[in-house]
């Protein structure tokens, strides 16, 4: 099983580079972050021409936004709501007996302060609940996968600069520290850093304000894939398409990323 993971920062104004993804890729299953549409306005029909005739969206117009789109059978569709919200961060869908979880969660404005940032509290809180939530509603020996912006990159090489970045929100140690929390929760598994080693520099976006993405290279890996511990015998492989960032005509600034499941 191929799965795909991409912040595509609007799934109707980067269709074609959606397509572009499976037909390169050729993924099973595909979740999406900052689809910035309602439901009813998702471009269902070229993805059910490809195959992707399962699907799970759950949108809202202009903001946030997340799905699965996949060439098997799902089940059990559901959504999860955090912090008293409905902004629609959290999609959870059943493919091949795997739970699928696709989640944005909140980039945290710019002041790394809780107490004068409400969006920097809302991120703290976001990552505070859904940690509770993994130890009380799922069991670490249950076949799952959760992927998506995590808009917090937590290693030293996640970050082009690690002395810089300590100051800067994604790359904070009390996010760092909530995020790890998260992850020890209930064991998961970082894929993608199951084969790249944690000293080699590894990143999934870059700024639209570099006027040079390439030469200036200030990457930060806020895109994750995690697996239970039941998948991590089954993990054959991970990329990170670097290239993407590059697509034309109006590319995402993140670039998708995949890992393989031998299931």
């Amino acid at each position: 099983m191929r799965i795909a993971t991409w912040n595509i920062n609007s799934v109707r104004l980067r269709l074609d580079l959606l397509l572009r993804l499976i037909d390169e890729q050729k993924p099973d299953v595909i979740c999406l972050q900052e689809t910035k549409t309602v439901d009813e306005t998702f471009p269902l029909a070229p993805l059910a021409e490809r195959g992707y005739v399962h699907t799970l969206i759950h949108g809202m117009k202009g903001y946030n936004g997340v799905a699965i789109l996949s060439l098997k059978p799902i089940s059990g569709e559901c959504v999860q709501h955090w912090c008293e919200k409905q902004d629609c961060r959290h999609a959870i869908a059943h493919v091949g007996g795997i739970e699928i979880h696709s989640v944005y969660i909140p980039s945290g404005g710019d002041i790394p302060d809780p107490d004068v940032n409400v969006k920097f509290q809302h991120k703290l809180r976001f990552l505070d609940e859904m940690t509770a939530w993994w130890s009380a509603e799922r069991a670490a020996d249950r076949p799952m996968v959760v992927v998506g912006d995590f808009n917090i990159a937590p290693l030293e090489h996640d970050v082009w600069s690690h002395k810089q970045m300590m100051d800067v929100v994604s790359h904070t140690p009390v996010e760092i520290e909530r995020l790890n929390a998260m992850q020890r929760s209930i064991g998961w598994v970082d894929a993608v850093r199951h084969f790249v080693p944690d000293d080699q520099k590894l990143y999934t976006w870059w700024s639209y304000r570099a006027k040079d993405w390439t030469a200036a290279n200030r990457g930060r890996r806020l895109d994750h894939i995690w697996v239970t511990q039941p998948l991590a015998g089954s993990l054959r492989g991970q990329q990170v398409l670097r290239d993407a960032r590059g697509w034309e005509p109006k590319p995402s600034d993140h670039v998708p990323v995949l890992v393989d499941l031998d299931v």
